[in-house]
């Protein structure tokens, strides 16, 4: 269900009955050559609306599609906010959505945002406010590699050109964060890929989305 689709005496029936809002939270950045600058924004609108199928509790608000996408700086496209942008969008937006529901949810699906968004997180907490996120996370390639793509395969396979799929830096990423935080994914990887993606299908991107929704269900279920 999208708070969007709503009019305004249904959301407040709805939060009066103890709705969760869940907010999901993603970037628009560059994926390589072969996936669309949405992929990050993709995955986390995807994994709120099936928490909102497996539980009729929850309702999904508009994606925040812009974040803290620095380290992609140099690849066209990439339209980044900044670590406190991003940190006061989120911080505002909880305020706001805390007029109106209880519990609010942060489904963030890009590594860039995670720091902005657990010093947003732990702002609203000390205002008292009922707030979770999760961070949807996977082994394997790091950014744009088979992971993600078997994932966008999955969810819109019309946004995905295997075509142009190409391997970047494949190192693991313990390895590669020192020189990523220096220079950003352009100095390690000219095809802003981190990994292979050449591998990924359809059917491995559906086997993932239902681990991570499995983890996101458990993980509202257990919400104290």
């Amino acid at each position: 269900m999208r708070l969007a689709d709503l009019s305004w005496p249904d959301v407040a029936e709805r939060a009066a009955a103890g709705a969760i809002l869940a907010v999901p939270v993603g970037a628009t950045e560059q994926n390589g050559p072969h996936l669309p600058l949405s992929t990050d924004t993709d995955i986390a609108l995807a994994l709120c609306d099936r928490l909102s199928e497996k539980r009729p509790d929850v309702l999904v608000a508009p994606a925040v599609a812009f974040g803290s996408s620095g380290e992609h700086a140099g690849f066209a496209g990439t339209l980044s906010i900044g670590q406190a942008a991003t940190e006061l969008l989120l911080l505002e937006l909880g305020r706001s959505a805390a007029e109106t529901f209880r519990r609010l949810l942060f489904v963030s699906a890009h590594g860039g945002n995670a720091g902005p968004v657990a010093r947003a997180v732990a702002r609203l907490r000390a205002e008292s406010r009922d707030v979770e996120v999760y961070r949807p996370h996977w082994d394997g390639d790091p950014h744009a590699g088979r992971p993600e793509t078997a994932v966008l395969l999955a969810l819109r396979p019309e946004g995905v050109r295997m075509d142009r799929a190409v391997a970047g830096d494949r190192r693991p990423l313990g390895e590669v964060l020192p020189l990523l935080r220096e220079g950003g994914v352009r100095a390690v990887s000219p095809t802003g890929v981190l990994g292979d993606p050449a591998a990924a299908t359809a059917r491995e991107g559906r086997a993932l989305l239902d681990e991570l929704t499995d983890r996101l269900v458990s993980h509202v279920d257990g919400w104290p």
